[in-house]
């Protein structure tokens, strides 16, 4: 099966190189100076947990050609760039699409792409990336599916991963999942804007870590009051003391330690622009659907000087 991740950023550097290491027969598309050092060097990962650094010799492109084809394309860039993709993949004959990461224009796409079977999908992987390495931690693990209503794609998500040390996680409804998703990560974006970056500032100010509570459950009771599902199904507790404590036990560890500047503090002051169009595009849903959501609103102040100047 030839597999191809279109994007050597973090996410896509990590899912590349668990693929490629787990025997499957991987290319990764990069661009630039970046694709020079691929080739040049190989994809080095440093782990972040780790003091053994890992070199891969994943074959490089640096654009795809309509009669080159995969069996998957794994698309994996930031939300606001994948516009000037979606010509390229419409005029390759590959079947199989994935876009891997924050969507939340998940039906305009698939319908940008008929004729081809478009999924979407979550990588658990986040860093950095240097002049000559990803500095990252993967979880290996990803959420995949298509959007509700689709035919199922379990079978074919079951073959890509089938022998690979990434535990894939079937979901029908990508679509819900993806909305879910923002409204939990955009108030800990926010927090990382107001503290500029320094998570440590805000680490024992109990009121503000449970404002970013307080907003991801307004957000949740939205989306739920919308008709949609509140996904993954372990947050359907929304609204219990045991959802709370644990939000608050995750933020308390993120913001203490390296943990928040990795997978929350980086990516949020590097992908402003991202962050930014995922807000106005969540703010939009909530208010088609005459949400009241004053704590977000608040976190969003707090953070507006900062998306300003960006």
């Amino acid at each position: 099966m030839r597999i191809l991740v279109y994007g050597a950023g973090v996410i896509g550097a990590n899912l590349a190189a668990d693929l490629y290491a787990s025997g499957k027969l991987v290319t990764l598309l990069a661009r630039g100076e970046w694709a020079e050092t691929l080739e040049r060097g190989g994809l080095v990962i440093d782990p972040i947990f780790s003091l053994r650094k890992r070199q891969y010799r994943i074959p490089v492109i640096r654009e795809l050609k309509p009669d080159d084809i995969y069996d998957v394309i794994f698309v994996v860039m930031r939300y606001t760039q994948l516009e000037q993709v979606v010509p390229i993949l419409a005029g390759n004959d590959s079947k199989n699409i994935v876009f891997v990461g924050n969507n939340l224009s998940a039906e305009a796409f698939a319908e940008k792409l008929q004729g081809h079977n478009v999924l979407f999908g979550f990588y658990m992987a986040a860093g950095r990336r240097e002049k000559d390495r990803v500095v990252s931690i993967s979880l290996r693990k990803i959420t995949i599916g298509q959007l509700k209503g689709s035919p199922s794609n379990e079978a074919l998500i079951r073959d890509v991963f089938e022998g690979s040390r990434i535990k894939a996680t079937y979901q029908p409804n990508m679509g819900d999942y993806l909305l879910c998703h923002a409204a939990f990560v955009l108030p800990i974006g926010f927090a990382c804007y107001f503290c500029s970056g320094d998570l440590k500032r805000i680490k024992n100010d109990r009121a503000y870590l449970n404002r970013i509570i307080d907003a991801n459950i307004e957000g949740y009771a939205a989306i739920e009051s919308a008709g949609h599902e509140i996904l993954p199904a372990s947050d359907r507790d929304y609204r219990s003391e045991k959802y709370r404590r644990l939000c608050y036990r995750v933020y308390k560890l993120m913001c203490a330690t390296v943990i928040g500047k990795v997978c929350a503090s980086d990516h949020a002051l590097n992908a402003v622009e991202e962050m930014t169009a995922l807000n106005e595009e969540l703010k939009a849903f909530f208010d088609a659907h005459q949400a009241a959501y004053p704590t977000y609103r608040k976190l969003e102040r707090d953070a507006g000087a900062y998306l300003e100047k960006r």
